[in-house]
């Protein structure tokens, strides 16, 4: 029987949520965070003509998503109710249905390498926690970096706003506009949690997820993305990425819920996708959306907000970076 050729892709996301279009002056606002998906897709075509695997592949794009301040990952994450950072990350590997994920990290300084050292751990668990998840990133090879590491102006003056809102109910990064005494903060320095999904020459799903989670979260507060089934899955047939509000995600099991309507519904992914997004997440009153992409390179990238950070691309094919629907 002659291979399956199949066209080695990665997708990204970088949050999905209530995005307002910029108007007049401001038309072009948004064009850093475009750029910065851009170069990320940009490093990740040339791994991907290096014939990178897609477990690097993840990895890497989730990495450099951590390491720009824009994102709500790594350095840039969001604040808790005390005001500190709690960083959370999951890599899947479709081939070996291997998985690693960290929660609660304080002074890890990219959870989702992180994530990949516990998956490729011998005799490891998948799920580490607190003190415990920081103590193995060290062992792992990463420096330990004060919690304030992850801090920036933008995120300090958001929590300062949700604070002085004394709401007490955490906000998603990507969502509304929190006000202060001085008026709305910048729209803009408010995205989401990060993620990636990408298939190899050889035919291979991965995915990864990384997140600060949400501001003014409980201290402890875990949400989907290191929940494997919920945040972030691959098996053989598909690699899914979440982003949206993590309480609802994980009571849908979203993720695997796209897998399972393609392993044992038959549905294609494109219809997979959309109903997990459009009917389970949607039906349980949450926003939010996802990336997807399965074993013949076939990709979906859903949400029920106004708009998703995402990006794509595949070898020999131009790049696409979008918010919008349109």
């Amino acid at each position: 029987m002659a291979a399956i050729m199949v066209t080695p892709t990665l997708l990204i996301h970088g949050g999905a949520g209530t995005v307002r279009r910029p108007q007049g002056p401001d038309a072009t606002a948004l064009t850093r965070y475009e750029r910065a998906l851009a170069k990320v897709l940009a490093r990740g075509e040339q791994a991907l003509r290096r014939g990178a695997s897609a477990l690097d592949l993840v990895c890497q794009a989730v990495g450099d998503l951590e390491d720009e301040p824009l994102f709500n990952a790594g350095r840039g994450a969001v604040l808790t109710a005390r005001g500190e950072h709690e960083l959370d990350a999951a890599v899947a590997c479709g081939a070996t249905r291997r998985a690693g994920a960290l929660a609660g990290l304080r002074h890890t300084p990219h959870p989702v390498h992180a994530a990949r050292a516990l998956l490729e751990a011998e005799a490891a668990p998948v799920l580490l926690i607190g003190a415990e998840a920081d103590a193995f990133a060290h062992r792992a090879g990463q420096a330990a970096v004060p919690n304030d590491h992850f801090r920036t102006a933008e995120r300090e003056a958001q929590w300062q706003a949700w604070h002085g809102a004394r709401s007490g109910v955490p906000s998603l990064d990507h969502d509304g506009v929190l006000t202060s005494g001085t008026g709305p903060l910048d729209e803009r320095s408010k995205m989401g949690t990060v993620g990636a999904v990408a298939l190899d020459a050889q035919g291979r799903l991965a995915a990864a997820t990384s997140t600060g989670g949400m501001t003014g979260k409980w201290p402890g507060r875990v949400g989907d993305s290191p929940l494997l089934g919920a945040g972030t899955w691959a098996d053989e047939r598909v690699a899914v990425s979440c982003t949206g509000q993590g309480e609802v995600f994980i009571r849908a099991a979203v993720a695997h819920a796209v897998a399972a309507r393609m392993r044992w519904g038959g549905l294609v992914l494109q219809e997979a996708a959309e109903q997990a997004i459009h009917q389970d997440v949607t039906g349980l009153g949450g926003t939010g959306g996802l990336i997807a992409l399965d074993a013949q390179g076939r990709w979906a990238m859903p949400f029920n907000s106004e708009g998703m950070y995402r990006g794509r691309v595949a070898v020999g094919q131009a790049p696409l970076v979008a918010v919008f629907r349109d």
